[in-house]
């Protein structure tokens, strides 16, 4: 099939160019039967949310009719986590747990550089982690979109392929969900994730387009599907199989890593290692960890995370739900705990962090007074666009009581933070300036 007339590098474009295609039998559905699929789109249409729930790992039976790599592809050695779902510690002066997932608590991060530290780095499971050997871990590349056989590389093939090094953040759809309902008093499903669902870290590895064309990738190549080695998913008793988001052809030769170090180290097993993708701009579902073998395709191809699951539902979209979800939005957060209790008459120093999906923060504007006044925040780094920026104001409460602080960034596109948010039932791209509660004593 010969590739789109368009650049399908744009993330909206290329997942309505999918829907549409995958609604008239036109994409292939990477391995989940097209009855599931279209039960699963219609649960999720009726009832206003298409997130999914990890369940136990499923039968190996239905393993190959749920996505699981072709005959003869790759089998690594894993091993499910038992008991904890996560490997690395996760303290509550750090984390808050939400089912497989731990949120980044905001107040942890104050003093920590740009970069998130790995220890305080936020995790997104649909399971729990696996521990994947690197020694024995394998990538297999395949599919008709090569022009040869399957190919192999281990992780010492990886690695000795060019490097290169990117400081870019990582952020889940649903980050800040919680706030359609405890600010806007609007219900939503899903993780009520607060705004630690998001991190910044310095990735090495290599070039997803060097494999790609040392595989062999043809001119008549459409897709990209890269399948994770984590257990497989069950939802609404449909067995998904592992986490797999197709990318097209145009984004994985442009800019998409296969990284193998997070801030140095080697990759950590809750970020992903030994090898994930790491895709610039792209929602966090994309850049799957723990990557163990590739589909290249001639023809397009679409799965339960591409993005029939990432649309929005409700009053304010259309009746069968939107266009697939885009890149993230725009965001502020205080370095302060939600609720905190400050002296009055005693100057301190609020820092935050505030970000883009669509270009560099370059305004940050906080207000101490619940948004009655504002004043411009001092910016600590230089703007740029896949990292954040710190800012600082300082503040000398002057009476009692209950307040809000507010902030609100401001990017090189013109784009501010709203009053509020478009709600959407499942709590996807909240971007509304957040009410951050302190009372002063």
């Amino acid at each position: 099939m010969p590739a789109m007339p368009f650049d399908t590098s744009d993330e909206s474009r290329y997942d309505r160019t999918r829907l549409r295609q995958w609604a008239h039998g036109r994409a292939r559905s990477a391995g989940v039967d097209r009855r599931d699929l279209l039960k699963l789109f219609a649960v999720g249409t009726a009832a206003g949310s298409l997130g999914l729930a990890a369940g136990a790992p499923a039968a190996a039976a239905g393993s190959a009719a749920a996505g699981s790599p072709a005959a003869g592809a790759p089998n690594p050695p894993v091993a499910a986590a038992a008991g904890p779902v996560t490997v690395k510690p996760l303290p509550p002066e750090l984390f808050t747990l939400r089912g497989t997932n731990a949120e980044t608590n905001f107040a942890a991060l104050r003093g920590t550089g740009p970069l998130t530290p790995i220890d305080r780095f936020f995790v997104r499971n649909h399971t729990s982690t696996p521990r994947v050997d690197a020694a024995g871990w394998r990538l297999k590349v395949w599919g008709d979109g090569l022009s040869g056989g399957p190919v192999e590389f281990s992780y010492e093939r990886l690695r000795a392929l060019p490097a290169v090094e990117r400081t870019l953040f990582i952020e889940c759809a649903g980050n800040g969900r919680s706030f359609y309902t405890t600010q806007q008093g609007q219900p939503v499903t899903g993780t009520p994730w607060t705004l630690g669902a998001i991190g910044v870290a310095r990735w090495r590895g290599a070039r997803l387009s060097d494999v790609l064309r040392l595989a062999g990738v043809t001119r008549g190549a459409v897709d990209v599907l890269p399948r994770g080695l984590d257990d497989e998913v069950v939802a609404n008793g449909v067995n998904l199989g592992r986490v797999r988001r197709p990318l097209p052809v145009a984004k994985a030769l442009d800019d998409v890593l296969l990284a193998y170090e997070m801030n140095g180290q080697p990759l950590p097993p809750d970020h992903g290692g030994p090898v994930r993708l790491v895709v610039p701009d792209w929602v966090g579902i994309s850049s799957i960890k723990w990557v163990g073998d590739i589909e290249v395709s001639d023809e397009p191809l679409y799965s339960p995370w591409n993005t029939d699951m990432y649309r929005l539902f409700g009053p304010e979209h259309p009746a069968q739900g939107s266009a697939p979800l885009t890149r993230q939005t725009i965001k502020s957060a205080f370095e302060l705990e939600l609720g905190a209790v400050v002296p009055v008459h005693r100057t301190r120093l609020l820092t935050g962090r505030s970000w883009s999906a669509a270009a560099p923060v370059t305004r940050i504007e906080v207000s101490t007074d619940g948004g009655g006044h504002w004043r411009r925040a001092r910016l600590h780094d230089a703007p740029r666009r896949g990292g954040w920026v710190r800012w600082s104001l300082p503040w000398t409460p002057r009476a009692t009581g209950a307040t809000s602080l507010l902030a609100r960034a401001t990017d090189a596109s013109g784009r501010t933070q709203p009053e509020t948010s478009v709600h959407n039932t499942q709590g996807y791209l909240f971007d509304a300036v957040v009410r951050h509660p302190v009372t002063v004593v």
